[in-house]
C-alpha cells in the first residue's frame, strides 16, 4: 500500500477541482482499509462529518508524485481518537495526477450540436473540463470560429446519465487517422456541469485502468 501512517490526504466530495476540499491524515492501516482522523475544511478549518457510504475522491503525494483514487466511508472508530474507516482499492487503482491527463479522456459519447436552430448528432473523440473533440461526418455542419450550443450525454456507472448544456467555440478542424475532428472549447459551463465532467473523466480513467 502506497499510503502509510502519517500521510496527509486531500479529500474531495464532488470529484472536482472546483468544489470544497478537506484535509486529513492517515492514522492507522488494515488490510484493504485505512483510517483517518476527522477531516477539516481547507479554507474554514471546520470539521466535516461524512455519512457511511459517502463516495470520496482521495489524493495524496508520495515521492513528489500525486495520486488519486476513489474511496468510500465504511464506518467510525475510536482508538483513542475519533476516526473514519475508509476502503483502499489497491495500488493498481491509483491514478497519477497530471492535471491535463486527469481531466481529459477518450470516449465515444453522444453530443447534440445546435447551430442557427439546426441540430446535428455527433460522437465525441475525447472530453475534458475545458472542451471536447468531435468526429465529423463528410458534410460540413460548422466551421472554425463558429459558436455552437452543445448537449452532452455523460453516462455514469449504474446507468446514471447527466446532461451538460453549454456554448462552445470551434477552435480548429483537423485530421487524425484519416478522420476529421473538430476541437471545441467550452465558453460557459456552470460549476455543477463542470463537476459532472470531471467526475465522468475520473470514472472513465478507472474503467480504462481496470480493463488493462
Amino acid at each position: 500500500m502506497r499510503l502509510s501512517i502519517g500521510t496527509t490526504i486531500i479529500i474531495d466530495k464532488d470529484y472536482t477541482e472546483l468544489g470544497d476540499k478537506y484535509k486529513s491524515k492517515v492514522v492507522d492501516i488494515e488490510e484493504g482499509f485505512f483510517m483517518i482522523d476527522y477531516p477539516t475544511h481547507i479554507e474554514t478549518n471546520r470539521t466535516a462529518f461524512f455519512m457511511d457510504g459517502t463516495q470520496l475522491l482521495i489524493s495524496f503525494v508520495e515521492d513528489k508524485m500525486s495520486y488519486a483514487f476513489r474511496s468510500e466511508v465504511k464506518g467510525r472508530l475510536n482508538r483513542g481518537i475519533p476516526m473514519l474507516k475508509m476502503n483502499y482499492p489497491g495500488d493498481d487503482q491509483l491514478i497519477k495526477i497530471q492535471r491535463r491527463e486527469f481531466v481529459r479522456v477518450e470516449t465515444a459519447i453522444d453530443v447534440a450540436v445546435c447551430l442557427d436552430g439546426v441540430y446535428e448528432q455527433f460522437v465525441a473523440a475525447d472530453i475534458s473540463a475545458g472542451g471536447i473533440a468531435l468526429y465529423l461526418s463528410s458534410k460540413d455542419f460548422f466551421a472554425e470560429n463558429d459558436t455552437v450550443h452543445l448537449t452532452i450525454a455523460l453516462p455514469f456507472e449504474k446507468d446514471e446519465v447527466k446532461y451538460v448544456r453549454t456554448e462552445a467555440e470551434v477552435i480548429r478542424i483537423w485530421e487524425k487517422d484519416k478522420r476529421k475532428i473538430a476541437s471545441l472549447q467550452f465558453l460557459q459551463v456552470d460549476d455543477i456541469d463542470r463537476r459532472n465532467i470531471i467526475r465522468f473523466c475520473f470514472e472513465r480513467q478507472l474503467m480504462e485502468r481496470n480493463e488493462k
